[in-house]
């Protein structure tokens, strides 16, 4: 396999960020996240990701999240083993090919034409696994999903890149679509929001995110009466914890102590 260009800018771009977040901490020598697709992907790609400015907490905290994510997954397919998997906005993550799901799974990614395009030539296919090349918004891919199977849906780094009259069309389109299951994705308090806009990584490739965030996770059960919050997840689990260096356990001991601090970012699934 040859070096494959990369022609993203702005909110595509920022994909490059998680990747390479991931990679970095796949690398290290007791990681969080072993993801040597990530590692191979990043080899193969014609890209100076020096210039994203990612730090080694950055890699720590992206690996926490996609791990948790991980589990969650595999905790759905373990109960539904024909169940249907919807990877929004799936970047050139390789979360298929950590979680490895049994052929009776379906498995869908879905991110713009031009990232499809990318994660084409950087990974191969497999059974029961399709990609999709189509903004989120576009309510027109949907029908692309059969809706006879229970699904599990996750959205990671995309909804902060809504709007919120997008991120709330696009969640009553699914759970109406689909049969029942469960949703899983990060969330900002809309502090968190304005603090992601300034973060290094996001700034160097100018993108930008959408205004919203989301300070009560009982807000999104208005949007629709099928859905239920199941789990915030605002703090470090005992495997996550263990694996921080002492500068990251003692900021985390910090930030225990102010509630307003524990939601700027956070983990929210839902049942439908």
């Amino acid at each position: 396999m040859g070096i494959e260009p990369v022609h993203l800018t702005k909110e595509k771009e920022t994909l490059l960020i998680t990747l390479y977040g991931k990679a970095m901490e796949s690398r290290s020598r007791d990681p969080i996240l072993r993801d040597e697709a990530a590692e191979e992907a990043v080899r193969r790609l014609d890209y100076d990701f020096s210039k994203l400015k990612v730090r080694r907490r950055d890699g720590v905290s992206l690996a926490i999240r996609a791990r948790q994510l991980d589990l969650w997954t595999k905790e759905f397919l373990a109960d539904n083993t024909g169940a249907t998997v919807l990877h929004l906005g799936c970047g050139l993550d390789s979360r298929v090919f950590r979680v490895d799901p049994p052929a009776s799974v379906r498995w869908f990614d879905l991110d713009y034409a031009e990232v499809i395009d990318l994660r084409r030539r950087v990974y191969g296919e497999r059974e029961g696994y399709r990609m999709i090349g189509s903004s989120v918004t576009d309510p027109r891919w949907l029908a692309e999903i059969p809706a006879d199977r229970p699904a599990m849906i996750v959205a990671e780094g995309l909804l902060p890149y809504l709007a919120e009259h997008d991120a709330r069309a696009l969640v009553a389109r699914l759970v109406d679509h689909l049969p029942g299951g469960q949703m899983a994705f990060d969330a900002y308090s809309r502090l968190g929001a304005r603090l992601l806009r300034a973060h290094p990584s996001v700034r160097a490739t100018g993108a930008s995110l959408g205004s919203w965030g989301i300070d009560d996770p009982r807000e999104l059960e208005a949007w629709s009466p099928r859905l239920q919050l199941v789990t915030e997840l605002t703090s470090y689990e005992p495997w996550a914890l263990a694996k921080l260096t002492w500068v990251h356990r003692a900021a985390y001991a910090v930030a225990r102590r102010i509630p307003a601090v524990m939601r700027l970012g956070r983990l929210l699934r839902y049942r439908f």
